[in-house]
């Protein structure tokens, strides 16, 4: 069983940052990839950025040179740095882990970006 917990979510104004952490209760070598979903009110849940245990990196097109996806092997924590988030980057974070046939998923953290 792996537990994924997120943290640093907030309100910014539009143009701001913020930083979003998962913190993985196993070693992040196990975890085949890990990645960032985000659901906006009405919406599907939508691929953010993903991180393949090698450091593969995948974006969705909507946030590619604003966003950036990282592992810290040694804290067991993947990152997700937002720079110049928009109102429409409002959602539920969520971070997921693959680990063999299995997907495991955070409990999700608030971003909300006023204009």
């Amino acid at each position: 069983q792996v537990q994924l917990v997120e943290s640093g979510g907030g309100l910014v104004q539009a143009g701001g940052s913020l930083r979003l952490s998962c913190a993985a209760s196993v070693s992040i070598f196990s975890i085949n990839a890990m990645g960032w979903y985000r659901q906006a009110p009405g919406k599907q849940r939508e691929l953010v950025a993903s991180i393949t245990s090698g450091g593969s990196t995948n974006y969705a097109d909507s946030v590619k040179g604003r966003f950036t996806i990282a592992r810290d092997n040694a804290q067991n924590t993947v990152s997700l740095q937002m720079n110049s988030l928009k109102p429409e980057d409002t959602a539920v974070y969520y971070c997921k882990g693959v680990l063999g046939p299995w997907n495991y998923w955070g409990q999700g953290t608030q971003v909300t970006v006023s204009s």
